[in-house]
């Protein structure tokens, strides 16, 4: 077979092709936006001449993008305006106040302070912080203060009046506002409000937002991430028009598919917006459906969620289920059984999964779902979890171990900007099962090096039904791949964390070129 001449080609490289055909390979040839040629070096030796650009891997590591199955990007592009009340950076109310009022310093009366990374947690007082402690810091500008989680905030007081929010507001359903305890009003806290406060907080000005998303787009790219899945569930087709136009407009480097939010499914079937599109740079993916027990009662209920999941199914929609606690996840793979039963091929998700006693994980495993998790949460909260959940249910955390070998199709995720979405950490934690402070959670659920390796390349790409075009490395997909700056079969655990990555290609185009920084 002739082979067309390269555009670029990669040689002398450790490559591991996700490709059950051909794991291993030294050398791959890219023409335009497709792979041309998986083999060896040998083999290879008459395509140098002729290639526009050669990159000699030196003995590293090369392997299919990276595919973060679960972001939220707009919100993580979002973050690098914000003011950063990550654990990394604050370790005190006190702390987040003034961070908060050196901000306030150089912005305008009234105009929104938006900050983000908070966890009550880390923090000395071990409380979220309250309406009038923000007050104290920017009584002039509404306060929006975002939990670590993305399911919680805190609003100051400008900001609950402008957000209509009184003493004698209802609770959505599925939602708290926490009170005082003395009076009854309002104490700022908000859990599970984020559908309520749509709208009523002013959105980034377009070009505020351009610039966000180029330099997120630019740091996903130099972490090796080449597609990402938007699992925002409150994405609408107007969101859907806002990645259209970054896209086009050249801000937004990787592949995006793009989840709907449930309540905007109707609108999406009647506009016939994004549906049975062939480009992969921008598609429809899963409808998303929130199930959650942070109200105290799973919301919504069982019958519920079978009717909207049957509902979606039957509709053409694949569905995504966020589910963290056991009730939730539980529920969640009811559903998913019940529609495999009729015969359903739409391979419905479960997103995150964190929560997984026996009984519960055999439900997940009969029912066929991917499950679409995270074991970067692992790594950057791995304390938490040892510090919070009983010692009995430690064991039950994050079982990517056990559903592997029951045959399960793993995608991993980040769920930034909850967490850091650096593919590395949570393959770490996932083969370590190590926190960022040597805390080992449930060791007997860690995977292999290549399993791992896989879930966040062909089992992202698998999630997302795309298999057909990204995720792996051999002739005919899109050329998306990264080269890392060592042979990763040949390290230590801990250096994993450590790795970082030389190149970042997407449709044949480098994405990131660490020379070029």
């Amino acid at each position: 077979m002739k082979i067309p001449r390269p555009d670029l080609l990669f040689v002398n490289c450790r490559v591991l092709t996700m490709d059950d055909q051909h794991p291993v390979a030294e050398s791959v040839a890219i023409t335009g936006d497709r792979i041309t040629w998986v083999g060896s070096d040998r083999d290879s030796e008459g395509l140098v001449s002729g290639a526009n650009r050669v990159i000699n891997g030196l003995g590293r590591t090369l392997i299919p993008g990276f595919h973060d199955a679960h972001i939220h990007f707009l919100a993580y592009a979002a973050s690098f305006q914000a003011v950063d009340c990550r654990p990394s950076s604050v370790s005190s109310i006190l702390d987040i106040k003034n961070s908060i009022e050196d901000r306030a310093k150089s912005t305008r009366s009234g105009q929104w302070i938006r900050a983000v990374g908070y966890s009550e947690f880390d923090l000395l007082e071990g409380r979220h912080p309250t309406r009038w402690e923000l007050d104290q810091a920017a009584a002039d500008n509404p306060v929006r203060l975002i939990h670590r989680s993305g399911h919680a905030c805190v609003l100051n007081s400008r900001a609950l009046d402008l957000a209509g929010i009184t003493d004698s507001t209802p609770e959505p359903p599925g939602s708290t506002i926490l009170r005082d305890l003395n009076t009854g009003a309002p104490n700022g806290v908000l859990l599970e409000m984020d559908d309520f406060l749509e709208g009523k907080i002013p959105p980034a000005t377009r070009q505020e937002l351009a610039s966000n998303v180029a330099e997120a787009s630019q740091v996903l790219a130099s972490l090796g991430i080449t597609a990402l899945q938007d699992a925002t569930p409150s994405n609408s087709i107007s969101r859907w028009e806002t990645f259209g136009a970054l896209n086009s407009g050249g801000a937004l480097s990787q592949r995006v598919t793009f989840m709907i939010g449930g309540e905007s499914t109707t609108k999406f079937l009647r506009s016939g917006v994004g549906r049975d599109s062939k480009d992969m740079n921008l598609r429809v993916g899963a409808a998303k459906l929130m199930v959650t027990k942070t109200s105290g009662s799973l919301f919504p209920d069982v019958t519920a969620i079978h009717e909207t999941v049957k509902k979606l199914d039957n509709k053409g929609f694949q569905v995504a289920i966020h589910a963290v606690e056991s009730e939730a996840v539980s529920a969640g793979a009811e559903a998913i059984a019940l529609t495999r039963t009729s015969g359903s091929q739409l391979r419905h998700r479960l997103e995150h999964c964190s929560e997984m006693p026996p009984v519960t994980l055999e439900q997940v495993v009969a029912s066929g779902a991917v499950v679409v998790t995270q074991p970067g949460f692992v790594y950057a909260s791995g304390r938490r979890y040892l510090a919070e959940t009983a010692a009995a249910n430690q064991p039950w955390l994050y079982r990517i171990g056990r559903l592997r070998k029951a045959g399960t199709m793993l995608a991993f995720g980040s769920d930034a900007p909850v967490i850091d979405p650096n593919p590395m950490l949570g393959i770490y934690s996932a083969v370590s099962r190590k926190s960022q402070d040597g805390d080992v959670v449930a060791f007997d659920e860690s995977i292999c090096l290549h399993d791992a390796l896989e879930a966040y390349t062909l089992g992202s790409a698998f999630a997302g039904r795309m298999e057909s075009h990204l995720g792996a490395i051999k002739p005919g997909l899109l050329a998306d791949m990264v080269l890392l700056d060592r042979d990763v079969t040949t390290i230590e655990q801990a250096e994993l964390t450590e790795i970082q990555v030389n190149n970042t290609v997407i449709g044949g185009s480098m994405a990131w070129d660490i020379e070029d920084q």
